[in-house]
C-alpha cells in the first residue's frame, strides 16, 4: 500500500511533505475551537446557537479566502500564495485567545477562515500538478490524512492543557498554541517549488487579464456546469462532516457525562478511525476510482452517523464504534482534490478547486449552525442525525452527475472553448 512512496522524485517528496505539514496545522488550529466550546458555553454563558455560529462564520468566511486563494494561486503561484495563507491562519488562531467577549471571537474567528479555505485551495492544487497521474490519488489522499494528524493533536492538547491548567486560561491556551503553523513557511520557502505544468503555462500565457476576471472563471460557461454539480457534492460532504465533528465534544461532554479526560479518549479512538479511513480512501481512489470511494464513503456515513449519535448504546460499545465511524466518514476526503484537479484545465484548476471546495464548505457550514439552533426544541444527538442524513444525501446527487476522472493527465486537459 506503500510501496509507492519510494518511487516519488525529491521534488514530489518534498511538495507531498510540505503540503502535508500545512493541512495538518490547518487542520490543529481550526478543530481547537471545537473543544472549547463546552468552556465558552459555561465561562460566557452563550447559549449552543452563539456556539454554532462561531464554528459556523470561520467556514461560511473560508469560501471566501479558498475561492480567492485559487484564483491568486492561477494568477500568481501556488507555492507564494501557500505561504502566505499558512502565516495568515496561525496569526489569527492566536489572537482568539485574547477574545475577551462574543463579538471578539466571531471577528477572529471570521478572519481566521480567510486563512482556513485558502490554505487547501492553494496546496491541494500545488499536489495535483506536481504528482504525476499515476500517483495522484494516494499521495494526495495521504495529505489529506495530515487531518487527522492535526485534529488528534488538538485533543491530546485539550486532554492535556486542561488537566493542568483551569478552564478560564486553558481555552486560551488551545488558541495561542496555534500560532506553531508559521514555523512550517520556512520548511516551504527552501524545499517546495511551482509545479513545471504551472511554470511553462505562465511562460507561453500572454499578459494582462485582471484578477478579478479571474476569479469569475469557472462560473463561466463552459466551466459552470460541472463548478455548480462538484460544488453541490462537496456541500453535502462538508455538512455531514461539520454537523457531527463541531458538536462531538459537547455531544460526549453533556449528552453522554462523560469527562474531559474520557472525551479526549473518545475523541482520539475516532481520529485513529478517520487517519485509518483517509489512507483507505487515497488507495481506493486509485484503484476503483474517485466516484465509488465518494459513494461508499457517503452512504455508510449516512448510517453510521445516525446509529452512533441516536441509538441507545453503551459508553463502552460507543468507545469501540469511534473507529469505524472516524474510518467510514473522512473515507470520502481523500479523493476530492485529485477529482477536482482532473475536471479543470491549468489555467483555471485553481480557481476552481478553490472555488468548488470552500463554496461548498461554507454552505456545508450552515450545517453546524442548524444543528445548534435545532439542539434547542430537540435532542443534540437527534439533530445531529438529521442534519447529517440529509447532508450525504446532498451529496450522493451531486455525484451521480458528475464524470469519473481518474487516470487523466493535468497536462493533458485542454482548456474549453
Amino acid at each position: 500500500m506503500f510501496g509507492w512512496l519510494r518511487d516519488l522524485t525529491d521534488k514530489e517528496r518534498k511538495t507531498m511533505i510540505g503540503c502535508l505539514g500545512g493541512w495538518s496545522l490547518d487542520a490543529l488550529d481550526v478543530q481547537i475551537f471545537s473543544f472549547v466550546i463546552p468552556t465558552l458555553l459555561t465561562l460566557w454563558g452563550i447559549s449552543r446557537a452563539d456556539a454554532g455560529l462561531l464554528g459556523t462564520v470561520t467556514l461560511l468566511v473560508s469560501a471566501f479566502g479558498g475561492w480567492l486563494a485559487g484564483a491568486l494561486s492561477d494568477r500568481y503561484g501556488r507555492v507564494r500564495v501557500l505561504q502566505i495563507t499558512i502565516l495568515w491562519y496561525a496569526g489569527f488562531t492566536f489572537l482568539c485567545g485574547f477574545a475577551q467577549d462574543f463579538n471578539q471571537l466571531f471577528i477572529f474567528r471570521a478572519l481566521q477562515g480567510l486563512g482556513f479555505g485558502a490554505e487547501w485551495s492553494a496546496g491541494a492544487v500545488l499536489m495535483g500538478e506536481v504528482i504525476r497521474d499515476k500517483y495522484r490519488g494516494r499521495a494526495v489522499g495521504l495529505v489529506q490524512s495530515g487531518w487527522a494528524l492535526g485534529w488528534g493533536a488538538a485533543a491530546l492538547l485539550y486532554t492535556v492543557i486542561f488537566a493542568l491548567l483551569p478552564d478560564a486560561t486553558a481555552w486560551k491556551v488551545m488558541f495561542w498554541i496555534g500560532l506553531a503553523p508559521a514555523l512550517l513557511v520556512f520548511y516551504v520557502r527552501k524545499h517546495v517549488d511551482e509545479p513545471e505544468v504551472f511554470t511553462a503555462r505562465q511562460r507561453s500565457a500572454a499578459p494582462g487579464g485582471s484578477p478579478f476576471g479571474q476569479l469569475f472563471a469557472v462560473l463561466r460557461p463552459p466551466y459552470l456546469g460541472t463548478t455548480l454539480k462538484v460544488a453541490l457534492m462537496v456541500t453535502g460532504a462538508q455538512g455531514g462532516s461539520y454537523a457531527l465533528s463541531v458538536w462531538l465534544p459537547t455531544f460526549l461532554r453533556t449528552e453522554r457525562q462523560l469527562s474531559v479526560l474520557n472525551t479526549g479518549s473518545y475523541l482520539l479512538v475516532h481520529i485513529l478511525g478517520a487517519w485509518i479511513g483517509f489512507l483507505a480512501g487515497a488507495y481506493l481512489a486509485d484503484a476503483i476510482g474517485r466516484k465509488r470511494t465518494f459513494l461508499i464513503s457517503a452512504i455508510g456515513s449516512a448510517i453510521s452517523v445516525v446509529a452512533y449519535v441516536t441509538l441507545p448504546i453503551s459508553n463502552e460499545l460507543m468507545l469501540v464504534l469511534a473507529a469505524p465511524l472516524g474510518f467510514i466518514l473522512y473515507m470520502m476526503f481523500s479523493a476530492m482534490g485529485p477529482f477536482m484537479t482532473e475536471l479543470y484545465p491549468t489555467e483555471v484548476r485553481g480557481t476552481g478547486q478553490g472555488f468548488c471546495y470552500n463554496v461548498g464548505r461554507a454552505f456545508g457550514a450552515l450545517f453546524p449552525a442548524m444543528v445548534g439552533f435545532l439542539s434547542q426544541k430537540l435532542p443534540l444527538g437527534t439533530a445531529i442525525a438529521i442534519f447529517a442524513f440529509a447532508a450525504y444525501g446532498v451529496m450522493v446527487i451531486g455525484l451521480l452527475l458528475l464524470p469519473e476522472t481518474r487516470g487523466r493527465q493535468v497536462a493533458a486537459i485542454a482548456p474549453a472553448e
